[in-house]
């Protein structure tokens, strides 16, 4: 398996919000909060779709980071949002692949488990990670078996389509790092 080097360098910030895979900030109200620091590992200019639906659609961080190996201080933000790729099959070809990413189909389970390290070690102690998943591909079910600590509470009734999400909390005396 693929293992992501940590980054040597950490970068402090004065954001408390940290959207770790903002994609297009399609679930954000505000897409400019100012509380937020919007991070991605790519970047995509607008109208970069063909025949898209929504030629403003784009992908601009604030942070250009791989959610693997994220460039911040430990304990760095009140709240972090982890919305990662949720599919490992199809090409970059199709739109929905190259708007919200692609898994390695080898490799998912360990990035994805780092994604969610990553997460909690920028997160600050007692501060909220919300974990954001799709059923399409992979089931909630076996991701969040890979985490290190359990969900206190979400959506995972598949009420609302096949979109679930998870609320943690970081308690210090859960840590087993």
């Amino acid at each position: 398996m693929q293992k992501v080097l940590r980054n040597t360098i950490t970068m402090k910030t004065d954001k408390i919000i940290l959207d770790a895979c903002c994609g297009g900030r399609m679930f954000w109200y505000d897409k400019e909060n100012k509380d937020a620091l919007f991070m991605d590992k790519r970047k995509v200019e607008k109208g970069a779709f063909e025949n898209n639906w929504n030629p403003n659609w784009c992908v601009n961080p604030d942070v250009i980071a791989d959610f693997r190996n994220m460039p911040f201080v430990d304990n760095s933000f009140k709240l972090v949002v982890y919305d990662p790729p949720h599919l490992y099959n199809g090409s970059m070809k199709s739109v929905i692949n190259k708007k919200y990413g692609l898994l390695n189909k080898e490799t998912w389970k360990q990035d994805i488990l780092d994604g969610f390290n990553e997460c909690y070690r920028v997160l600050d102690n007692y501060g909220t990670l919300i974990f954001k998943w799709n059923d399409s591909n992979i089931k909630h079910s076996e991701v969040i078996k890979l985490f290190p600590v359990k969900p206190l509470f979400g959506d995972f009734s598949g009420k609302t389509g096949k979109t679930i999400w998870c609320t943690y909390i970081k308690i210090p005396k859960q840590l087993k790092h």
